[in-house]
């Protein structure tokens, strides 16, 4: 099957790799299933199962109009999981799939997840506020969609610099690498990739910590320069009772590329443990 329909007839396209224990992989914005290639050969290569799949209005997946509010894309992740048939599913979500992993735990209550992994991933809460002082500015966001806008693929082409860059600035992977990203970044839709935009940048995942009862690993890069670890990952392992937090001092945001062995490492340490 390369397509899956949706509660709501939206068709998500999906790789099903391997066979074993089920572990979806929710990719980030503005990305596709793809990035997680090396990822899901290195688990179906273990004896587990790796189950990637396309957000809608990313990649190859339908892109509707509506639907990219977290309560939308956690009823798509739990299709999903109810596709692999499993009460052991580990769900892994890369920087905006971390939303869908914390909302899917809460609105879900974690049905048939056996363990949650959650990479460079944009939960607790970004968005500066008066319950958020150290929070983005709002403006950050707003300078982002005004830039979009007006031209995404330049947008795209100093955005993924910074998002496989040092706290230096200087990428640690190839060009080759960041031309792919940007290929991949413009075939979603303008409309879900500014609407997705808003909702990682302005949903407080803070209520939807306390349903995370299965072990949780948290996996960040000290430099990530897209989503600053200190607002996210340390916080939220600090509020997920037994959860774990792998801290990569020279990681960038783009860790399944810059830090791929590593992180495969780790990932399948965890999976196995």
């Amino acid at each position: 099957m390369s397509h899956l329909p949706t509660r709501d007839n939206v068709r998500l396209y999906l790789k099903d790799w391997g066979r074993g224990r089920p572990v979806i992989l929710i990719h980030g914005w503005p990305l596709s299933a793809d990035m997680f290639d090396d990822l899901a050969m290195a688990i179906a290569d273990s004896g587990m199962r790796a189950v990637a799949y396309d957000r809608r209005g990313f990649g190859r997946s339908d892109q509707p109009w509506s639907g990219y509010d977290y309560d939308t894309l956690a009823d798509d992740l739990a299709d999903v999981i109810a596709y692999v048939q499993s009460n052991e599913v580990t769900i892994l979500g890369f920087s905006m799939g971390g939303g869908e992993v914390a909302r899917y735990m809460s609105r879900h209550t974690g049905a048939h997840v056996a363990q949650a992994i959650l990479v460079g991933s944009v939960v607790p809460y970004l968005l500066k506020d008066d319950t958020n002082p150290n929070g983005v500015d709002a403006s950050v966001f707003a300078d982002i969609e005004r830039n979009i806008r007006t031209d995404r693929a330049a947008f795209w082409a100093s955005f993924f610099p910074n998002f496989y860059g040092t706290g230096s600035g200087e990428p640690l992977v190839s060009r080759e690498v960041i031309d792919w990203s940007c290929r991949i970044a413009m075939t979603a839709s303008l409309k879900a990739t500014l609407a997705c935009a808003e909702s990682f940048s302005t949903t407080d995942f803070r209520p939807d910590l306390t349903s995370f009862r299965v072990p949780t690993l948290f996996i960040h890069g000290a430099s990530d320069q897209i989503v600053p670890i200190d607002l996210t990952s340390r916080t939220a392992a600090a509020a997920v009772p037994g959860s774990r937090l792998i801290v990569y001092e020279d990681g960038t945001h783009g860790l399944l590329a810059s830090h791929k062995e590593r992180l495969i490492s780790d990932v399948l340490s965890f999976l196995k443990g």
